[in-house]
């Protein structure tokens, strides 16, 4: 990194700014990776954001803000703080209670809120999750799996009467309610929403190719097709899936 920083234009010229988007698709393509438990991708891209994280302390460096060291050095002592069941003399037992001093430690480090830990600009489903995993440090949070199913059936009906009355400023707060609920229960049921979510993804990109490539078989185009039609060759795709 010395010597790109030093020798190339192109690494010269980069700031903190520029290389954040890049940074945010190094961390997409490695979630790709831990999600198709792809080893060898997981690999690579370990090694690019590891690339990253030498830039952002070079550059740090040549601002005098912080070197590498600096940053390995804080993360170290920042564990040890945070682990007092193995570096002193806390008892635990489960990682709920780990979990519960880690948020303690944090507030007693200076952090005003509970909340002040999740990013602003993180992805809306993944900060949901973060949230509800934050707040139940401290207790807020239901007690049973029913409670919650209650909760999703509340905003739902919430949501299909605001739909009704057709105030849209009102439906959009309702579904954001909705989802909120679901990514609770995702919890209490032991689901990872967002994994959850992607996976469906992918399966939808899979069948809808195929119903594409079926189209063409019969020498048909989508953009010629009924919903019906389009829908006879979806079943057909999920009953093949289903014999697999």
């Amino acid at each position: 990194m010395d010597e790109l920083r030093e020798q190339c234009p192109w690494d010269k010229k980069q700031t903190i700014h520029t290389l954040q988007p890049q940074t945010l698709e190094e961390v997409y393509e490695l979630s790709d990776a831990v999600t198709n438990e792809n080893w060898k991708g997981i690999k690579e891209e370990l090694g690019d954001l590891l690339l990253h994280i030498v830039f952002y302390s070079r550059i740090g460096s040549e601002q005098q803000h912080f070197t590498l060291d600096d940053v390995i050095e804080g993360v170290c002592n920042k564990l040890i703080n945070r682990h007092p069941h193995i570096y002193g003399h806390v008892k635990v037992e489960n990682d709920t209670d780990v979990k519960q001093n880690w948020e303690k430690i944090k507030q007693q480090e200076g952090k005003k809120s509970v909340l002040s830990g999740v990013p602003p600009s993180m992805p809306a489903l993944i900060k949901a999750l973060r949230l509800q995993e934050k707040t139940k440090q401290v207790g807020f949070e239901w007690e049973n799996t029913g409670q919650v199913k209650d909760k999703v059936d509340e905003e739902m009906n919430e949501l299909f009467e605001a739909v009704e009355q057709g105030h849209q400023n009102k439906i959009e707060e309702e579904f954001g309610d909705v989802l909120f609920a679901l990514i609770n229960y995702a919890r209490f049921v032991k689901v990872d929403p967002e994994r959850a979510l992607e996976q469906t993804n992918k399966k939808f990109i899979r069948r809808f190719q195929q119903v594409e490539n079926m189209a063409a078989e019969q020498g048909k185009s989508l953009h010629d097709m009924t919903l019906w039609e389009m829908d006879a060759l979806w079943n057909k795709v999920k009953e093949t899936e289903s014999k697999t």
